[in-house]
């Protein structure tokens, strides 16, 4: 059976953990005063702050800030600021409120991955991709000597064995603190090649797909879209070990006790809210809690289907727009004036591989793997260019 992953060589900070790492750029997008408590916390430390365009921001001088981007990679580069690892993986332990999740940070080989409807890959998106959502992170890599991940992707091991019995080995610790912001703790423990090859092997299945991008579905797309953009310009010999053609990501297993699907909540935004929840209580029984409704619908992809298609065709004839909002709580402290929550319910887990079978996909997103907070945060990195 063919590898789909890579064993790469990984960047990381030689200190200063806590304030180096930050969380996934797709969070927080409704709450300007979270970045901006970050942005106050690091300060001038070394920090991967400095290589995301947070979504909060989005189309505020893009432009600008991605070339500012691009800067700091290189004069990260050029510093001491990072290590090189010698070529291995890395067995990541993360506390969160749902307990101990484990991973393994490796890279995805993207000629083996898709995220187009009906086509089976070995990896495959789990959610429908939003082409609108991909400039601004394609262009963020393009020109970039670097990556960050956030993208966590599942493989299938129902006994939970494989990176259990990992834990009984005698690794190197490369880092162990507390992660800003109520991220939980994180410690990280060095994977040689030759154990990192073992592991990853047995994370392949026999069934299509064996890997899917369970979390950061657009991050990966636009990694793909890049690549395509580069492999246009390369002898066939010159693609097969471009650093362009992998991308950094986590691999987590779907039955691991702390993965759990919280469902991504709907806020529709700059609506008349009375007009709104009326809309939408005549097309389904709801109950109402303020101004967040909880729709009679089922779990998972028909339910968050019904629920876009509602507000889809409210906002075409009413105008509004629509936010992603993780977490109950934050969605309830969102909605009012001009804003209506729509409190969704989680996906079964059991579903998730079945429904990609075929080459399908959830629509967008449909789920979340456990509350913000909870999300990856940057802190390995890995070069993706020869400049």
């Amino acid at each position: 059976m063919r590898s789909c992953i890579r064993i790469p060589r990984i960047l990381l900070p030689r200190e200063g953990f806590e304030n180096w790492a930050v969380i996934a750029c797709d969070q927080f997008t409704s709450d300007r005063a979270y970045w901006q408590r970050v942005e106050e916390r690091v300060g001038t430390a070394p920090s991967t702050l400095r290589f995301i365009l947070p979504e909060v921001y989005l189309g505020e001088d893009d432009e600008a800030r991605i070339h500012e981007i691009h800067e700091n990679m290189y004069a990260a580069l050029e510093s001491t600021v990072m290590e090189k690892l010698l070529r291995g993986a890395i067995l990541t332990v993360r506390s969160t409120p749902a307990g101990t999740r484990r991973g393994v940070i490796a890279a995805l080989d993207l000629e083996e991955y898709t995220y187009e409807w009906g086509v089976k890959s070995p990896i495959r998106a789990s959610e429908a991709v939003v082409p609108a959502r991909l400039p601004a992170r394609v262009a963020v890599r393009r020109g970039a000597p670097l990556e960050f991940p956030h993208a966590m992707v599942f493989f299938k091991d129902r006994k939970d064995k494989l990176l259990k019995e990992l834990m009984h080995e005698d690794l190197e610790l490369l880092y162990d603190f507390e992660l800003m912001e109520g991220g939980g703790r994180v410690r990280g423990y060095f994977l040689p090649e030759g154990l990192a090859e073992s592991v990853v092997k047995d994370m392949h299945s026999r069934f299509s797909p064996s890997f899917a991008v369970a979390d950061g579905n657009h991050s990966v797309a636009a990694a793909k879209a890049y690549w395509e953009e580069i492999k246009a310009g390369l002898s066939e010999k010159e693609q097969k070990n471009h650093p362009a053609r992998f991308t950094l990501v986590e691999l987590v297993n779907l039955y691991d006790a702390s993965i759990l699907f919280h469902p991504i909540h709907r806020l529709v935004k700059e609506v008349e809210t009375e007009a709104f929840c009326d809309y939408f209580m005549r097309s389904v029984k709801c109950r109402r809690e303020g101004n967040v409704l909880i729709p009679a619908l089922p779990a998972g992809a028909e339910g968050v289907q019904r629920t876009d298609e509602l507000c889809e065709a409210f906002i075409k004839q009413n105008g509004g727009s629509v936010d992603y909002i993780h977490g109950e709580k934050e969605l309830a402290a969102l909605a009012g004036e001009d804003r209506v929550g729509i409190r969704l319910s989680p996906l079964d887990k059991d579903d998730f591989f079945r429904v990609l079978a075929g080459g399908k996909t959830l629509p967008k997103k449909t789920f979340s793997l456990g509350e913000a907070r909870e999300k990856r945060y940057y802190l390995e990195g890995r070069e993706i260019s020869y400049d």
